[in-house]
């Protein structure tokens, strides 16, 4: 090893922690307030949007404070499968596409709540 940083560990997994969450509150905020928008470019209906919208507001929020972390993280793995397969098999989108709307971006935000999941958001949460 290089240099030995595990004792940014803590400090790492909360920057982590943080910006997932602002991501997830932003995009969930988006989908619950302008359900109708949202849902017509997702190909979903206004009901179904506010739905996932409000998860990812509850996810983000657990996420951020380190209340059950896991059960958030759990919650945006779910959001990222169901975005992935929505690129992949019903769109048939290449892992970068035109854009922006390729699934690189998911496979990252999955690929983070599983992190989180594993650690459980690390030592800085409250439950």
């Amino acid at each position: 090893m290089l240099l030995d940083l595990t004792f940014l560990t803590p400090a790492a997994l909360l920057a982590l922690r943080i910006i997932v969450a602002i991501v997830f509150f932003s995009s969930g905020k988006s989908h619950v307030t302008k359900p109708k928008e949202r849902g017509e470019s997702l190909g979903m209906s206004p009901s179904l949007t506010v739905v996932i919208g409000a998860l990812e507001i509850i996810a983000a929020l657990m996420i951020a404070f380190g209340i059950f972390s896991q059960i958030g993280a759990l919650l945006i793995i779910f959001t990222m499968l169901g975005a992935i397969k929505m690129k992949l098999i019903d769109w048939n989108t290449g892992f970068y596409a035109e854009k922006g709307y390729g699934w690189h971006y998911d496979v990252i935000f999955l690929a983070a709540a599983l992190v989180i999941l594993a650690t459980n958001g690390g030592a800085y949460i409250i439950i």
